[in-house]
């Protein structure tokens, strides 16, 4: 009985998005399962194309006469797991997009690498022969045939590259000796590449005893386990608190019990710090996989993976996807970081899709932060979550003494440096007693939104209480209502003409460092200094070994990094992220500065915070300099009811974009009629420009709908989608999907 084949085509358009069958041919029967790619004919005139292999069956979908064949295996590509094909479909059902994206999203390797050979010189000769040959070489002073021959008269292997590296033989007098008879050259596969293998390994590092709170978290989530419970956990812990080792805890007994750990980190910029403490203690069971490594070693960390010879995978979101074949566990750490939410189609969240993986495999997950996001805090608290605290420091070393500066203050006072009194102050304190700085500059959001310098507000949108974007045409308008007013001259609110936009970057602050400190070694971490493979760990490093007084950073620095050494943190604007034009603003900033906060004082030595600010009365500062994340939740919880806004109500940002403006906007305007007519219950608003109205060319319009159920939202995206797809005008529009959005389109 003939075997069909349901293949996903590798193209990303919706008008192929959906399964083809082709019939299997006798000869590969065997080498087609699920996941594996495969080459076949497409369309009228058979152009050969690459498919995904998604199930096979004995029944043909219409007329087995026109089922074409499979051509061929892609011998180039990795198969998808049968589990990640399920992942896949559930991203694209959740979050939209095609399925040929959502496969290409579950599969961070997609070419096979060539794995490297090594070549092994063998003695080839008898001793007694290889013994005289030696001798006659020795005679005439042919001396690197001499070394050569009596190495392997010791060895009778050795690597070619310990040969003409270590003993100095040209690879002419590795032939000749061949041609003599005296050896022979093998070639067998070299090991697989290992991105961590210069990390330090020495003895596995102690294990450190863990206080009340820590143990009580641990011996929760051990207890589960054992017994075969698996949930998701929130491991709320105040910066210092020591999750990492309450993580370690448990992956000791995933790992004894035969499973494997998925161990996500918001940042590349965090992976050292993290794999040292790891590989301490897990020594080569473990290993890293990110965006940044060569193609060779990431594909060799996914066939380590599947083959398990490793235990532990520790990386960002696209770590998520490794092929452990048996998942006994999955960790975001810092989980309310927004790097966690995709800004490419689909735009999943990593802390969903996990939840959903461990869920299909029988593993547990366990949220990890010091600032949660609300979304998971809202649902810890209704008990979908295991709520886990941790409120003390490791060894109750006091948190950060935390002082705000009011910049409106130091303005009027004639102070216009970046640099407070008080923050100039503790600096050259610290430099004094040869202790180190972090000056943290809180850039999130910097364009668009327009602040008063003398009282410090910003204008806002009297409808969704978000601020205004400034556009070039010098109109402020609101991008989720389309409220817009011309650009004002003078503060609305106290009539001062300071007000504009803020600009300040991290080259200008250590420009101004250098210029009030010429004493002082300064590193700066951004994007720029960033860009080469090893610039984190270069960087990291170097302040680590107090190689520098002063890091200068935007948010990079202040995630999960430890160094004892800190005492003085200064927080430069600290309130721009409140003015970005989203609801997210206050979370945003609580969650930097509480972060940026809790790197002072980590080691011996106590440590101070300074935040300058222009609204020292906000709750999100105020909470934020007194770690006082339930005082933060309960204000914000409060404000996100009110306004129907994640996570007590379900958003969906739907974007239409076309060259065409006036087609764009007729599009926009079609849909929001069709939502209109099929979900008149909804919330909708707009549609509005985007954040960003044009982009390449492409005019972007933007519809939002609010409902408490999610499923509502998944069924307006079906019937869009639809639409979308067999509705003619859109054949040249682009139409996308965003849940629960962290940011804007």
């Amino acid at each position: 009985m003939p075997t069909y084949a349901n293949v996903i085509i590798d193209i990303s358009h919706e008008k192929v998005d959906k399964v083809f069958q082709y019939r299997v041919p006798e000869q590969l029967l065997d080498a087609v399962t699920p996941g594996v790619q495969v080459n076949l004919p497409f369309g009228k005139g058979g152009t050969i194309r690459t498919g995904v292999v998604v199930e096979l069956t004995e029944t043909p979908s219409y007329e087995e006469e026109k089922i074409k064949e499979i051509v061929s295996i892609e011998e180039t590509a990795v198969p998808i797991e049968s589990q990640l094909i399920a992942l896949a479909a559930w991203i694209k059902r959740n979050y939209g997009g095609t399925m040929n994206a959502a496969l290409k999203t579950v599969l961070p390797v997609h070419k096979r690498a060539q794995r490297k050979e090594k070549e092994i010189l063998v003695l080839a000769a008898l001793e007694e022969d290889a013994q005289i040959a030696l001798a006659e070489y020795e005679r005439k002073h042919f001396h690197a045939k001499a070394r050569l021959l009596k190495e392997l008269l010791l060895e009778g292997r050795i690597p070619k590259e310990f040969v003409t590296g270590k003993l100095h033989v040209s690879a002419p007098t590795i032939r000749s000796l061949a041609s003599a008879g005296m050896l022979t050259v093998e070639k067998e596969r070299a090991d697989y590449r290992n991105p961590v293998k210069h990390v330090s390994g020495g003895a596995r590092g102690e294990r450190v005893l863990l206080n009340e709170e820590q143990r009580a978290a641990a011996d929760r989530m051990i207890k589960d386990f054992q017994k075969g419970e698996r949930h998701t956990y929130l491991l709320h812990g105040v910066t210092g608190s020591g999750k990492t080792e309450v993580y370690m805890a448990l992956i000791e007994e995933v790992v004894a019990a035969g499973k494997q750990v998925i161990m996500m980190i918001p940042e590349i910029a965090l992976t050292y710090q993290t794999v040292m403490r790891f590989y301490e203690r897990f020594h080569d069971r473990v290993s890293i996989l990110n965006s940044k490594m060569p193609p060779g070693e990431r594909y060799d960390q996914y066939l380590r993976a599947k083959e398990r010879e490793i235990d532990i995978i520790i990386g960002p979101r696209s770590a998520l996807f490794t092929p452990f074949p048996e998942l006994g566990l999955i960790i975001l750490d810092e989980e309310h970081e927004t790097s966690y939410k995709s800004e490419t189609i689909p735009r999943y969240h990593a802390r969903e899709t996990a939840i959903a993986r461990a869920e299909m495999t029988g593993a547990s997950v366990v949220l990890g932060s010091a600032t949660p996001s609300m979304e998971s805090y809202y649902r810890a608290k209704k008990g979908d979550y295991v709520l886990l605290p941790l409120t003390k420091r490791v060894e109750e070393r006091p948190l950060p003494e935390c002082e705000i500066i009011d910049l409106r203050a130091e303005l009027m006072d004639g102070n216009r440096s970046i640099f407070s009194r008080r923050l100039s102050a503790l600096m050259e304190e610290r430099l004094k007693k040869e202790e180190q700085i972090m000056l943290f500059l809180n850039r999130r959001g910097m364009s668009g939104f327009v602040v008063c310098r003398s009282c410090g507000e910003a204008i806002k949108c009297p409808h969704c209480d978000v601020s205004l974007s400034l556009h070039r045409d010098q109109t402020l308008r609101c991008h989720y209502c389309g409220h817009q007013i011309p650009a004002v001259k003078k503060c609305p609110t106290c009539g001062s003409p300071y007000i504009g936009g803020m600009k300040a970057g991290t080259e200008k602050v250590e420009e101004l460092v250098k210029k009030q400190f010429p004493q002082a070694r300064t590193l700066r971490m951004d994007l720029d200094t960033t860009r080469e493979k090893d610039g984190y760990e270069r960087i990291l490093t170097a302040f680590s070994n107090c190689e520098a007084d002063i890091l200068i950073g935007t948010q990079m620095i202040v995630k999960g990094h430890d160094f004892p050494n800190v005492t003085l943190v200064g927080i430069l604007a600290a309130d721009l992220s409140l003015n970005i034009p989203d609801f997210h603003g206050a979370e945003r900033t609580f969650d930097l500065l509480t972060q940026a906060a809790g790197r002072a004082g980590r080691g011996e030595k106590s440590g101070n915070v300074v935040i300058q600010t222009y609204h020292p009365e906000h709750y999100g500062i105020v909470n934020a300099a007194e770690q006082d994340y339930d005082g933060f939740y309960e204000q914000e919880i409060a404000y996100r009811q009110i306004m129907h806004y994640p996570p007590v109500w379900h958003m969906l940002t739907i974007l239409v974009s076309e060259k065409d403006e006036q087609a764009a906007a007729e599009g926009a305007d079609r849909i929001a009629a069709q939502i209109g007519r099929e979900f008149p219950k909804l919330m909708l608003i707009g549609p509005a420009d985007a954040s960003i109205a044009k982009v390449n060319d492409y005019y972007k319009k933007v519809l939002y709908l609010k409902d408490q159920d999610y499923e509502t939202l998944i069924r307006v995206k079906d019937s869009v989608e639809k639409t979308a797809l067999e509705d003619p005008f859109f054949t040249r529009l682009l139409v996308r999907f965003d849940f629960d959005p962290a940011g804007g389109f």
